[in-house]
């Protein structure tokens, strides 16, 4: 008898779990890549996006030295995101169109990325110093957007997610440095093909 309690409250979990409302889609900005939602009721969804991006940001303090010189990152750069958000915070909604649906989005979650062949501007020297630097970060993230999803299943979102984290630089000369990643630009555009509605 427990096991076909156990199979019909897994049944029942699974079934709820594929009716929520999803989307998947790309997403161009700051970061170009994939981005996915899972809404879980009308009041939250979970939103996940993986991503490329060349000429990303870092700053990195040289630890163990008397010299504190600081550098500067750019180069390509992996990162993936997680937030969760809510949907139309406080009930504030808006009715700007009859036939599709307005939201608005707060969330907080997490990010971390990896970055290869990154030049380092010494700002100290005021020159760059080194190249070919890889870095691997983990961090937090926040994000407020709004999006419109049409009658028909497609839904167009713009959102700033901002990232902010801590990590290692791998210098040329093997030096290991501490540093702060941050993308403070992370302002995107989003479409998606929404389903389970």
């Amino acid at each position: 008898m427990k096991k076909y309690l156990l199979i019909a409250v897994l049944a029942v979990a699974s079934i709820a779990v594929y009716a929520q409302p999803r989307a998947i889609g790309v997403r161009l900005g700051s970061f170009d890549g994939i981005s996915y939602q899972h809404g879980f009721g009308e009041s939250s969804m979970l939103e996940v996006e993986a991503g490329f991006n060349v000429g990303t940001y870092w700053g990195a303090r040289i630890n163990g030295t008397t010299d504190n010189v600081k550098w500067h990152m750019f180069g390509h750069n992996v990162q993936a995101a997680v937030t969760y958000d809510w949907i139309d915070p406080a009930g504030a909604t808006f009715s700007w169109s009859k036939r599709g649906e307005w939201h608005w989005y707060l969330g907080v979650g997490a990010a971390g990325g990896y970055g290869w062949h990154g030049a380092a501007y010494d700002k100290t020297a005021g020159a760059i110093v080194g190249s070919d630097g890889n870095w691997g970060w983990v961090g937090g993230a926040a994000r407020l957007g709004i999006e419109y999803t049409f009658w028909f299943p497609l839904q167009v979102s713009l959102d700033y997610r901002p990232t902010v984290g801590a990590g290692l630089v791998e210098r040329m000369d093997n030096k290991i440095m501490t540093g702060c990643y941050w993308d403070v630009l992370g302002l995107a555009l989003s479409a998606r093909f929404r389903f389970n509605q």
